[in-house]
């Protein structure tokens, strides 16, 4: 076995005396109560910010038919002893270490009582809805029911929206429900149509007329991230599943069979597969075939990227549509019904889609969280884009001009189950050495890197740091800054990497959309704690590890083929060389590339790992704390330490632009982390009233990339239990 530096062991020494008992195998009556309709509680925190009177355009029909999730609750001692296995299933020295549990062993252990999913379920018959399915483990009630009967027995009205010109549908107010059953019911998991949205930038076709551009294929992420000798030993992916999930088909199989043979995979690596499903839970809860629409260009590069990470691995794409009037996201029904019996359950799982943490709703983000703790106590390791918005992932729109909401992070991947991945940018063309890190000429599979490349945290807002002094300006902010500038007009909008602290996992906010109220962030994990440049801010911080991600502003993009032609500009035919295909960047890319990174270490170790974030710190802390530091700083380049296992990225930020917060008739609701000194763009900050940037990528662990990049080798060899040495 390999063996981790005391400092690591003693991290994961500390561990088993951190955690407590073993988990509780009985449930325990949580509703003790008779039911009183006259006696109610609100839910609170489950009501959009873009439910105001300008938006609201009336109540929908009654007798529309809508089909929700209700999340139920644990006792408190039950949620704790789950949590606590989850350490325990990932502590060396534990007698439970790698011992995963299977959904129903999930079920009997941590589900609810059976008479409360009982009285639950007479309750919400008695108001007209019929209950559908019970999913146990992660203690979710499926059921369906007219508008009103929603009325009825949640107290809130649905009411048609328009947005930014496009309906929508929303609750009208917090749902309320007996207090007999408060104590058992978390809430409804989704009132409105809201959907996740993914996290990918794409762009126009690309044509190279001189050396101005090096997009990335395979070939290129192998030399820079330094797969070629993972693969020289023989460790390719073979006898891997990953599955992406999704809420779009791909638009073609043939395309990811083009983007295999184009890149050379098919002829080096022979084994790859496709595979396409719509699970199918045990219980009988169906998936329905999503088809393929808007989302299909995600769908797309997630089995594409995801292959060339793994190349001999069989990609699963797992695929669903939203629930009849977009309630829930197939996305997250994919990912449940394969956890709950529906075919595989795959070692290695990638999303890519999400919202902020303050937008989803309290209910909602319970079930992610109770859903992902599911997923690792079978062994899943699950990697979730961090988003592409910086300090603030707004869920409501692409292409904002400015963050409105102050920081957010991502309520998709801030919980402490899942490896949050962000996104970094390449830094040869501010240092000017494009020369020294890309040939002139291609590989025979249109690979041209010649060794790592030194880093930065993506950024494509004029409020990066880095890209306003490339263009020669002092400062981002004020009227004389970039972000007010007019050469940085193309270059609003709210688009970097995401990275932020959980604000928002647990409480309502009392303004919408903003953390604030009640809103609390999730605890900070074990693992978190020990490493260095992590604050003592006792919540989960986002990201943990970052890959390339650009989106073009610094020469650099990624390919993929993706021939929709329905789409726009964003497809293009996938014939010839790969100058004229479609690309685009964002943590969408980074995401299925570390999923395929974990099917190499599951290759090398011969087992799943569950949540990888409890070696990547484990191995951080050794690499922080050691005097290495220094020695695998991004900004090396080629001559970064060749034994590191994290690039660190220190410099740069993933700084977004901003402005303050108001309603429809141009009022002013408020400005949140935003430093406006003057001008009608401000920058993102830690205060309103001076520069404190965020975030600034710093030495150890920072907001703008997590632990840094990776170097896949040295992490594959330097798993505990790897093969390679």
């Amino acid at each position: 076995m390999t063996k981790l530096h005391a400092a690591g062991l003693a991290f994961l020494f500390l561990l088993d005396a951190m955690c407590g008992v073993q988990a509780q195998s009985l449930a325990r009556v949580l509703i003790t109560q008779n039911i009183r309709e006259d006696q109610l509680v609100s839910l609170a925190g489950n009501t959009r910010k873009e439910m105001t009177p300008a938006n609201d355009r009336g109540l929908v029909d009654d007798g529309l038919v809508l089909q929700m999730y209700l999340q139920l609750n644990r006792a408190p001692e039950v949620q704790q002893a789950m949590d606590d296995l989850v350490n325990r299933l990932h502590d060396p020295n534990s007698p439970q270490f790698h011992h995963w549990l299977t959904s129903d062993q999930i079920a009997t252990q941590f589900g609810p009582a059976e008479s409360d999913v009982q009285t639950v379920t007479n309750w919400l018959q008695s108001h007209g809805f019929t209950v559908k399915y019970i999913y146990p483990a992660n203690a979710v009630i499926d059921f369906f029911g007219p508008a009103s009967a929603i009325r009825e027995a949640f107290h809130t009205e649905m009411h048609n929206l328009l947005v930014n010109g496009k309906p929508h549908m929303a609750n009208a107010s917090d749902p309320k429900i007996p207090a007999a059953l408060a104590a058992a019911i978390h809430g409804v998991v989704s009132l409105n149509n809201f959907r996740p949205h993914a996290m990918n930038r794409l762009h126009a076709h690309y044509t190279f007329p001189d050396n101005s551009f090096e997009a990335v294929v395979p070939d290129d992420l192998y030399t820079i991230y330094d797969f070629h000798p993972v693969y020289a030993a023989g460790v390719t992916g073979e006898g891997q599943t990953i599955a992406v999930v999704e809420d779009s088909n791909v638009y073609s199989e043939a395309d990811w069979q083009t983007f295999r043979t184009t890149f050379g995979l098919t002829k080096r690596f022979p084994h790859g597969s496709f595979t396409q499903i719509h699970p199918r839970a045990a219980n009988g809860a169906p998936c329905r075939d999503p088809g393929v629409n808007i989302d299909d260009a995600e769908s797309e590069l997630d089995a594409e990227w995801s292959s060339a990470a793994a190349p001999n691995a069989q990609i699963i794409v797992a695929s669903c549509a939203d629930t009849p009037a977009n309630l829930t996201s197939g996305v997250l029904i994919a990912l449940q019904n394969m956890l709950a019996g529906g075919g595989p359950t795959p070692a290695s799982v990638s999303d890519s889609y999400g919202g902020g943490e303050s937008e989803d709703g309290a209910s909602y983000n319970a079930y992610i969280r109770s859903l992902y703790e599911t997923a690792v106590l079978q062994g899943i390791s699950l990697f979730v884009a961090s988003g592409d918005g910086g300090g603030d992932d707004d869920n409501s729109d692409l292409f904002v001009e400015a963050a409105t909401h102050g920081i957010n992070a991502i309520g998709f991947g801030s919980t402490p189950f899942n490896v949050a991945v962000g996104g970094t940018d390449f830094a040869d063309t501010y240092f000017g050495t494009n020369g020294t890190y890309w040939s002139s000429t291609n590989g025979p599979y249109y690979g041209s890197a010649l060794s790592y490349v030194p880093e930065i945290p993506w950024n494509n807002s004029c409020a990066g740091s880095l890209f306003a002094s490339y263009n020669g300006y002092a400062t981002t902010y004020g009227i004389n800054g970039f972000c007010n500038s007019g050469l940085s007009q193309s270059k609003y909008g709210d688009i970097a990497g995401s990275g932020a602290p959980s604000g928002c996992g647990y409480g309502a906010p009392s303004i919408p959309g903003v953390v604030s109220g009640t809103c609390r962030g999730y605890e900070k994990p074990l693992w978190q704690r020990l490493v260095r440049g992590n604050p003592n801010d006792g919540v989960r911080d986002l990201p943990d590890v970052s890959l390339f991600a650009g989106g073009d502003i610094w020469g650099h993009s990624y390919v993929f083929c993706y021939s929709d032609p329905t789409q726009g500009y964003f497809g293009a035919p996938c014939t010839g060389a790969p100058a004229h295909w479609a690309g685009g960047g964002g943590t969408s890319f980074a995401a299925p590339i570390m999923a395929g990174i974990q099917a190499l270490i599951n290759e090398a170790t011969g087992e799943r790992q569950g949540n990888p974030d409890f070696v990547y710190y484990a191995l951080a802390a050794v690499e922080f704390d050691f005097d290495k530091i220094n020695n695998c700083n991004a900004t090396l380049g080629n001559q970064t330490d060749a034994h590191c296992v994290f690039h660190d990225i220190t410099l740069g930020d993933n700084v977004v632009d901003c402005k303050p917060l108001k309603d429809r008739d141009g009022v002013t609701i408020g400005t949140f982390n935003c430093y406006i000194p003057s001008g009608r763009i401000g920058v993102m900050s830690l205060s309103n009233t001076s520069y404190e940037p965020a975030f600034q990528a710093t030495p150890g662990w920072d907001f703008a990339t997590g632990l840094g990049s990776v170097d896949a080798y040295n992490l594959v060899k330097s798993w505990p239990g790897s093969k390679l040495h």
